[in-house]
């Protein structure tokens, strides 16, 4: 069956209006972006032409998505809200709280059993306003949504940073935190600034070992981890189309570790196959009726430089697989280069653990892709060295991958583990025996992210990300630089064998099956639901509204941390272990920057209390300055905040009384977030100013009194010897965003708004 199919029709039949009228605004052929961008506009059809990377602009988003992880915060802002149901076509998915230790089905009712209290408020919330809920089990939420709403031309919002999966199938989907979620649930418009055009045209057609992965892995590496930021990138070109659905998606996925807003690809063949053999013929039909506006004006590609305000080109038949890693996802290396970098850096070379899954490759291509590599092996006498475990995306795809002998495929290595349909250790889900040790070692992985400490929380991990052919690959050599284009591998009669190059199916000849897919339907009225948070729960807190500014300036705070390079939404709230904390403030708040690198003794969770001069944990150190009514900021290096959408990271500091974030540069998401939450989320004017930061300084704001939108900020750093330094920060607050700060929280102004 097809979700919301009204809703999509309703997209469609506004799409030719709303494309001649911004045609005629911008008064230039269009990008596949700029379609769907000016299409869903909040005040609908254009009357003006927004600048990239300069207008905020208010959008109307055609549904919302969200993980249980992040869904508990969301909603429990929701619930604040006072609305009766939700705005938007909603749905929110329980795929983050199940812990990867022995195998599927014992795993999956242990994670039931410890999150009962989490799944079963997650379950009543839904059921009252009206939201989808698809339960433990039934899939990581992106491959979820891909294979049930995802559908060419729309726009979609997600409270998880991987959101952006659903460019797969031509959509314009973003990840955001949980207060933009409430915005377009309560009804409410979207505001984005207009984000700047990266076009990426592939050309030439892959083959052998090479695969969708290996796409992004490259534009990794070409863009870095914050080279996107602020812009869609846009794929086009033969190499393309040549792609398919789900490879589209895993491309897009992983354009969040780039930064990038978003990623999409025009709609295509590839993408009517998809829809069909998911059930959505009904959407084909409809997309087909305008299927000339949704995709790039040819125009655009013929002449990309022109449109584009960077352009990319990648040649496919060229394209060879790569491994990236370890603890960032852009430091790409052609496996062909790995060894000789690999021997350079002391990386470890033996590999105990390959993972297949997450949101990024659990699809049925991936699965079938890396059973022939495993099938292979067997027929030729090979054992594999490695551990490889399974996280198959979705209860569908595992069940058709059951049906069509996949799985089979890959338990035929007797130390396979296939586990639930679940995010596990790709978020650090994952109970892995002997992590705790600490000790020096590699693992790669089909998963996006590899940062210290992610997947098993041994900061000595060193984690690669390839494709799932790849990593079934290295499995069986149990050697990170392990060429199978080249290399040999040794059987047990002794003779040396070499890999045939993977084969796989992009959808299953006989259709996706399933028998039970995991959703749960909200009741056409909620009104009767009840929806209990107990008051001594430990996983569970209703929220308070945070306080209003008092209008003047802040004056005598201290400086809680200054953060030494790479500070993700990892380091600033980590998962893990944290995630059942996800739903109460105050407790995930003990895992405030414990992760941070403190630039004045460069250790961890460790920095000077400037009321008794002694040193303790980052979160303990902040609630005392709380207890004494002490301000304080944090401040940080580059890119600051990038990685998962996680409000946690802006709401921890602003329920523990941090004041203000002041750093050289920040990841999208992270600086939204601030500003929601009703923080300052600001920027050094010269990055220089950084290093006049001292451990013991006392900070004045001096005109905050003068919040303006363009206005840059005054503040005074006072040193322990009594002299000072003034340090002039920018900030990209316009007028609402400022009103945000004014009332506490977006939601406070929700809420005064409302009454």
């Amino acid at each position: 069956m097809t979700f919301d199919i009204d809703m999509i029709k309703k997209v469609y039949e506004r799409y030719p209006e709303r494309i001649a009228a911004a045609r005629q605004i911008v008064g230039k052929p269009l990008t596949l972006s700029e379609k769907i961008l000016y299409t869903h506009l909040w005040e609908g059809n254009a009357t003006q032409a927004y600048e990239r990377g300069n207008s905020y602009v208010d959008f109307a988003p055609d549904r919302v998505a969200m993980q249980d992880a992040t869904a508990q915060m969301a909603l429990l802002q929701f619930m604040q809200a006072g609305k009766a149901k939700v705005a938007v076509p909603s749905t929110a998915h329980a795929d983050h709280l199940i812990q990867a230790k022995v195998g599927a089905d014992k795993d999956l009712q242990e994670g039931i059993n410890k999150n009962s209290e989490v799944f079963n408020f997650l379950s009543s919330v839904c059921d009252k306003y009206g939201i989808g809920f698809w339960k433990p089990g039934a899939g990581i939420i992106h491959q979820v949504v891909l294979e049930n709403y995802a559908f060419p031309g729309g726009m979609m919002i997600g409270t998880d940073s991987h959101t952006v999966n659903a460019g797969g199938l031509g959509m314009v989907a973003i990840g955001v935190g949980g207060a933009d979620a409430v915005d377009v649930m309560a009804g409410m418009a979207w505001e984005l600034k207009m984000p700047k055009l990266i076009g990426v045209k592939l050309t030439g057609k892959m083959s052998g070992w090479t695969s969708a992965k290996d796409v992004i892995l490259k534009v990794a590496g070409i863009l870095t981890v914050k080279g996107g930021t602020g812009c869609i990138v846009e794929y086009f070109g033969e190499g393309a189309e040549s792609l398919s659905a789900t490879g589209k998606g895993t491309i897009c996925n992983m354009g969040a570790e780039i930064g990038a807003t978003t990623s999409t690809f025009g709609y295509d063949d590839s993408m009517r196959r998809y829809l069909a053999s998911t059930g959505r013929q009904d959407v084909v039909d409809a997309a087909d009726q305008i299927a000339e506006h949704l995709t790039g004006d040819p125009e655009v590609y013929a002449n990309p430089e022109q449109y584009f305000d960077q352009l990319i080109e990648i040649n496919l038949s060229e394209l060879t697989p790569h491994l990236n890693g370890p603890f960032t996802p852009d430091l790409a290396t052609p496996v062909s280069e790995f060894r000789a970098k690999a021997e350079a850096n002391g990386w470890p070379l033996e590999v105990e653990w390959a993972l297949i899954g997450s949101c990024t490759n659990s699809s049925y291509e991936d699965l079938s892709r890396a059973a022939s590599i495993v099938e292979d092996a067997v027929a030729k006498g090979v054992k594999p060295k490695a551990i490889l475990g399974i996280n198959p995306g979705s209860e569908q795809v595992k069940y058709t991958a059951e049906r069509d002998g996949f799985l089979d495929s890959f338990r035929k290595f007797e130390n396979a583990r296939i586990f639930t349909n679940a995010c596990g250790p790709c978020i650090g889900q994952w109970d892995r025996e002997g992590a705790e040790k600490g000790e020096k070692n590699s693992i790669i992985h089909s998963f996006n992210r590899n940062f210290a400490k992610r997947a098993d929380g041994n900061p000595n991990t060193h984690a690669f990300v390839a494709s799932p052919e790849m990593v079934a690959a290295v499995a069986i050599s149990g050697r990170l630089d392990f060429n199978p284009i080249t290399d040999t591998l040794t059987n047990e009669a002794g003779e040396q064998i070499r890999l045939d190059e993977p084969k796989g199916s992009e959808l299953p000849a006989k259709g996706f099956a399933v028998e039970d897919a995991g959703y749960q339907a909200p009741s056409e009225d909620g009104s009767h639901v009840v929806v209990n948070v107990s008051p001594t729960s430990d996983r569970l807190q209703l929220l308070e509204e945070f306080p209003a500014w008092d209008g003047k300036n802040i004056e005598g705070a201290k400086v809680l941390i200054k953060a030494f390079g790479k500070c993700t939404t990892d380091h600033i709230s980590m998962a893990g272990p944290w995630l059942k904390y996800r739903g109460h403030l105050d407790n995930i708040s003990n895992n405030m920057l414990i992760g941070a690198v403190n630039a004045y003794n460069m250790e961890t969770n460790k920095v000077k209390n400037q009321l008794t001069g002694e040193y303790g944990e980052v979160p303990a150190v902040q609630r005392a300055y709380k207890a004494a009514g002490v301000p304080s900021i944090v401040v940080g290096d580059q890119n600051y905040g990038e990685g998962s959408s996680r409000e946690h990271a802006a709401m921890e500091p602003r329920h523990l009384g941090v004041k203000a974030v002041l750093v050289k540069s920040f990841a999208r998401i992270h600086e939204t977030n601030l500003k929601k939450q009703g923080m300052l989320g600001l920027t050094f004017a010269d990055e220089a100013d950084y290093d006049k930061v001292q451990e013991d300084d006392t900070v004045n704001f001096l005109d905050l009194e003068q919040f303006a939108p363009g206005k840059q900020l005054t503040l005074e750093f006072v040193h322990a010897d009594g002299t000072k330094d003034i340090v002039m920060a920018n900030h990209t607050y316009n007028n609402q965003q400022i009103e945000w700060f004014k009332a506490g929280s977006a939601l406070n102004l929700i809420k005064q708004q409302e009454n």
